[in-house]
């Protein structure tokens, strides 16, 4: 983090406005995780979140854990670049700390649109010497911007992965979450790879109808998917085994947090494709 302040503080330090009046979905994950940069209208949300579901925090770790996972797979099997849009708060080990251990010369461009990401940008900055870290104030809606941005850093003729954890149920289909992933798919080189996480209504429709609800009364939109549907980001892709699967199931690892239990699994659905 930029420093030991608050929230707030570390926010007047680098001249970043925010809205504290309505909650955003990367304070909520925050909130979930343990972290300090929140406030009030976000924890409220969260514990409206949890009346509804009340393994929320688990939902957030496991997202987080599937992340490390499929970051330190994708190095070990030669990747040296990554977009990550809807990068959310840094909370260590970040993308690249993950990354840049499996091979330091990794390059990492990171994505979002809430300011008080902006305003803890220096953390994510902190690149070993070897490779290359950089952040983009843009929205995920418009690909063009944060390609062209993105192309600073990266070189789109070689493979990319392009991840998008816990972003596109935040965006709604007559949004254009498909058309979003398509155009964005449509410039990364043969051999990149599409990194997803997603929150699903398969397990529980009636939770998810009433989470939608909370979203919705704070003028957010929440949009859980089915897997048929989530698939449909990969369409044209070769998928990586075991192909889309509740995110705790994708290729766990000893000591990862909530693992899948029964008949009450975790409602993240994840999967990683490679662009043949």
């Amino acid at each position: 983090m930029t420093g030991n302040g608050t929230a707030a503080e570390d926010a007047i330090t680098a001249g970043v406005y925010i809205d504290t009046s309505r909650p955003h979905p990367a304070r909520v994950y925050d909130w979930f995780l343990g972290g300090k940069d929140n406030y009030p209208v976000d924890e409220e949300m969260a514990h409206q979140l949890l009346t509804v579901y009340a393994r929320g925090r688990d939902i957030a770790r496991v997202n987080r854990a599937f992340m490390h996972r499929a970051i330190r797979r994708l190095g070990e099997a030669g990747v040296r670049q990554y977009l990550d849009i809807g990068t959310g708060i840094p909370t260590e080990p970040n993308l690249h700390q993950v990354a840049q251990r499996v091979a330091p010369e990794s390059r990492i461009v990171y994505c979002d649109n809430d300011p008080i990401v902006l305003a803890h940008a220096e953390a994510l900055l902190r690149s070993v010497p070897e490779g290359a870290t950089a952040y983009i104030q843009a929205d995920a809606r418009d690909p063009q911007a944060i390609l062209e941005r993105a192309g600073e850093v990266l070189d789109f003729t070689r493979p990319v992965a392009l991840s998008l954890l816990a972003l596109l149920h935040f965006v709604d289909d007559e949004d254009g979450a498909y058309e979003l992933v398509s155009r964005l798919v449509e410039r990364l080189a043969p051999g990149s790879y599409l990194v997803l996480s997603h929150i699903t209504s398969d397990f529980d429709p009636e939770s998810a109808a009433k989470a939608r609800a909370v979203y919705r009364g704070s003028g957010l939109t929440l949009r859980p998917r089915t897997r048929e549907e989530l698939t449909r980001f990969f369409d044209g892709l070769e998928p990586v085994e075991p192909g889309v699967t509740p995110a705790a199931d994708w290729h766990p690892e000893p000591g990862d947090p909530a693992p899948a239990a029964g008949d009450d699994p975790i409602p993240v659905y994840a999967g990683v494709a490679r662009k043949p």
